[in-house]
Formats: C-alpha cells, structure tokens, sequence
C-alpha cells in the first residue's frame, strides 16, 4: 500500500494551549504563564536570540534559581495534564481505517516547537511513527545540560523533507542531503498533508502546498482571534483549507481529511497506470 504522511503541530493544534502551561509553567510559580513568555519575549530581544533558544534557556535557569537543577523526571507525567481537542484520542485509529479502506498506509508525525519530553508522555505518542520536537541533552545524573535540539518555525521544514524521503533518524544528514529524484521519494510531497494553527507554521504549510500537498489551518473555535488568524492564512494562500480543531468522527476536519485521502488514492491508482501498454 502507498504512503500518507499526516503531520501536526502540537500547541493549539491538538492542545488548546501551549503545552508547557498546564503544569511545567505553574510549577515554576508562575500563576499566569504569560509572564513568563513576556520574560523570554525580553530575553530574545535583548540577547537577539532565537526566541525557541530563549524558552528553552530561562526555563533551564528558572529551575536552577529554585535551587531544583532541571532534570528529565521533571517531565514525567506532565503529558497526562494536556486537555486535548475534542476527537483527537481516537482519530488516528478512525483516519487509519478509511485510509486502509482507499489503500493506504497512513503515518503520523509531530513537528512542534514544544518539548518531545512532554510529548512522548501524552496519550497520543503511541500513535506517531515519529516525534520531532524541542528536546535537552543530560548528563549522567539526569540533569538538563543543554538544548539537544531546537525546532522552531524555519528548521520546522528540514523534517518534512526527512519525512519526504523516510531518512527519520535526526542524525543522519548524510542521507537526508542525498539527492533522490521526486518520484522516488517513499513518500511524496503529494501525499502529504499539513495541520497547523498559525504563523509559526506557514514555512511548513507553503512548503507542502506549493509541492502538491495539502495544508489544514485549524483553530479553537471559541476564540475569534485563533479564527481570524487562520482565515488569514486562507487569503494569504498560505493553507489550503480552515477548520475548527474539532477532530470528531464527521466534523469539519475530519471529513476534509476523508476527502484528501480518497483524492490521494485515486491519484496513486492513476499513476500505477502510467506506462502500462
């Protein structure tokens, strides 16, 4: 069966919030998380950093000014506390089935700027065949030395293309950087499909559109500020669809995603054609 990758943001695409503010935020004591992103929003400005960098080095500092060095069992259960989207603990299951049922062998993958600690804890890590997201490098006690990896909205598009051509593993460059004609790509950008709620995340969207792919602006639906964001990515061009992040079985999204799947067979059926005498 041929290939669909359907790929995800995570903060206020599956979530309704940025996952660091359900628990890791307020354990630090900050009783709104905003001040705390005013503090990095500060850090960036003023140190001209990368403001990914910036978050991932104030929350390493704020647990050592609390006397507690920041280590990976501070992350532990902090998945569990995530209020996923309506629909989101069951979708995988239902868009595997009807992609099986058009011929399809339908993958899932996390891009997020978030932090892969949280991530690979929360409900649904099972059901990816991959997560790339922030992540620390520690040292043999444990404790958070540095940023391992830093995804932010431009090296977002680096895991497409490792997606593209099934090189997984973030270490292997090599093959990553290997040319490889489009058509033999495992999974061509044709076959892929983008879900994301913002801005962050246009780098991404335009890149799988403009290569024959499908980009979904999805938004919390009580909130006209997340609705009008993603209506601008429409008229921008930037996505190709907008839908409530409601996952439901029926509701907007998941009848748009029925929909490119089906489209997505009958063009892999079409090209299994090509050639045949």
């Amino acid at each position: 069966m041929k290939k669909v990758a359907i790929m995800y943001d995570y903060d206020k695409t599956l979530c309704d919030r940025d996952m660091q503010e359900y628990s890791l935020i307020p354990n630090l004591g900050y009783a709104d998380a905003k001040d705390f992103w005013n503090e990095v929003g500060e850090l960036s400005a003023a140190g001209r950093m990368d403001g990914i960098s910036a978050y991932l080095y104030l929350l390493k500092k704020k647990f050592e000014e609390a006397g507690h060095p920041l280590k990976r069992s501070d992350f532990e259960g902090l998945g569990k506390s995530i209020n996923l989207y309506p629909g989101v603990k069951d979708w995988f299951r239902r868009i595997n089935d009807y992609g099986r049922e058009y011929g399809l062998t339908v993958e899932h993958y996390i891009i997020s700027s978030g932090m892969e600690e949280i991530i690979a804890d929360s409900p649904i890590a099972c059901e990816m065949t991959k997560i790339y997201a922030c992540r620390y490098y520690y040292d043999e006690n444990n404790i958070a030395q540095w940023p391992a990896q830093i995804v932010n909205y431009t090296t977002k598009t680096q895991y497409i293309y490792r997606i593209n051509k099934q090189v997984l593993d973030e270490t292997n460059d090599s093959d990553l950087n290997t040319w490889v004609p489009m058509e033999s790509r495992p999974i061509p950008f044709s076959r892929m499909i983008y879900i994301a709620d913002g801005l962050t995340d246009v780098p991404c969207m335009k890149l799988v559109k403009v290569n024959g792919g499908k980009s979904i602006a999805v938004y919390n639906r009580n909130s006209a500020a997340a609705g009008f964001a993603a209506a601008k990515l429409i008229r921008e061009n930037r996505a190709d669809f907008i839908a409530p992040a409601d996952y439901t079985d029926g509701e907007m999204i998941d009848r748009l995603v029925k929909c490119m799947l089906e489209e997505m067979s009958a063009a892999a059926k079409l090209e299994d054609y090509k050639g045949v005498i």
